[in-house]
């Protein structure tokens, strides 16, 4: 079991920086770890509209890589969104041999994904290929319903990862699915 430690520092390894053509992914902030603050035994992680480092914006990137390792399981995270244009919220896993294998052969599980101008909905991905030629995914949605959106509220996103089986769930209700069957001959994640 992982849970939050007072020291931030003692569970995670902040990324600081824009990292690699935005980490991959083109982002504009600079990962700084002044952005996070534990709050009422909450992790608060601000985005904001602040000049650092060359980019206009900041907010906090943290991993446990080397701290935090197992295979197959339950991850449930409780979390309220945030909202605005430009703003993507994700918490992903990624296998622990990425230094050895590179992605997206280490495989990636992303538990929740959110954009920050689709507030009612979340998605759950997986990538896997042997190489980033063979890079494939599958992508599942869900939405709330019209009593709330992501961001009024906490909320449970979950992954139950087994051998055969990937399920995505939001407040215990599942809403997609992979198995190796799925994956066309490709490693599964």
């Amino acid at each position: 079991e992982f849970e939050i430690n007072d020291d931030l520092e003692a569970d995670w390894t902040f990324e600081i920086g824009t990292g690699s053509s935005g980490w991959g992914n083109n982002e504009l902030q600079y990962y700084k770890k002044e952005n996070a603050a534990l709050v009422a035994g909450n992790l608060v992680i601000e985005a904001k509209e602040a000049s650092f480092g060359g980019s206009n914006y900041t907010s906090t990137r943290m991993i446990t890589k080397n701290a935090f390792d197992f295979t197959y399981g339950r991850v449930d995270i409780r979390a309220v969104m945030p909202y605005g244009q430009g703003i993507w919220p994700a918490l992903w896993m990624l296998g622990s041999n990425i230094s050895e294998v590179g992605w997206p052969a280490c495989g990636e599980i992303d538990i929740m994904e959110a954009s920050g101008d689709k507030i009612n909905r979340v998605v759950g991905t997986a990538h896997f290929g042997a190489t980033l030629a063979q890079h494939r995914f599958r992508t599942g949605a869900t939405f709330s319903s019209g009593e709330y959106d992501f961001n009024t509220s906490f909320n449970v996103f979950s992954i139950v990862w087994e051998e055969n089986k990937i399920q995505w769930l939001v407040n215990n209700v599942p809403y997609h699915q992979l198995t190796p069957s799925d994956l066309n001959g490709q490693p599964y994640p």
